[in-house]
């Protein structure tokens, strides 16, 4: 005799969850690229049951990371999602347009990088996200030392004597050398360091900072004689530094 069908539970509905970081079920979260900074802080503060099935001790890990951290200086566990980014643009420069925010991202979704260069060149430097601010801080003086052994040693320039007569007509040359790299903040996003540029002829910081930040639509900073970058840019950078400042 053929075995029974249970005939409801072959016809019952079944009900699927979908990340609202990524859009894809949970159990296929960890293979995107906005898992740790997006789709596993929803996890635990949404379906934390659900996170500790999933991925085991990965959320206690972050735990303990987070608790071995000073309170006070606590800062943001991820960075600005769009509308974030948004909300802060339009708070800076256009506080009245707050209200119609749902309205453009609808308009130009898909077309985020398009509309954030717009805003860039119409109104200013996009806002700082803290996210960034407060890795750059913890991890400053231990990338700073890397960068600074390698111009260690260059002659600038700077300790030349003053010549006098036909001599002194003659233009100094100066070495120039540029460094640029990709940081990775703590298993987050990237950050582009540009060093050295200062020792080019006629080149300001600030104006070169204003530039990247145009050019890249996102934020840009100096510190310490460095240019600091929001994001992954190495080879845009370096090209922009040859063609643009003629380095």
């Amino acid at each position: 005799m053929a075995a029974e069908v249970d005939v409801q539970s072959i016809t019952t509905p079944v009900t699927i969850l979908y990340c609202d970081a990524c859009g894809m079920p949970p159990e296929y979260c960890e293979y995107g690229p906005d898992f740790e900074t997006h789709c596993l802080p929803w996890l635990k503060k949404a379906h934390p049951h659900l996170l500790a099935r999933l991925h085991g001790g990965r959320s206690s890990n972050n735990d303990d990371d987070d608790n071995n951290d000073d309170g006070n200086n606590a800062g943001p566990t991820a960075p600005w999602t769009t509308k974030e980014r948004l909300i802060a643009f339009y708070t800076k420069y256009q506080p009245d347009k707050l209200d119609g925010i749902d309205g453009i991202l609808e308009k130009y979704s898909g077309k985020e990088d398009k509309l954030f260069t717009a805003l860039v060149k119409k109104y200013g430097p996009e806002p700082e996200d803290p996210f960034y601010l407060g890795s750059d801080s913890d991890d400053d003086d231990s990338d700073d030392g890397g960068v600074n052994e390698q111009l260690e040693g260059m002659d600038l320039g700077g300790n030349k004597k003053k010549r006098r007569g036909a001599a002194a007509k003659k233009v100094n040359k100066v070495d120039t050398r540029v460094i640029v790299q990709k940081i990775l903040r703590n298993r987050k996003k990237a950050v582009t360091h540009v060093v050295g540029l200062d020792t080019a002829p006629g080149i300001k910081l600030k104006e070169a900072s204003k530039a990247f930040s145009k050019r890249f639509a996102g934020s840009s900073s100096v510190k310490d004689k460095e240019i600091i970058i929001q994001g992954d840019h190495l080879e845009e950078v370096a090209e922009m530094i040859v063609t643009k400042f003629g380095v």
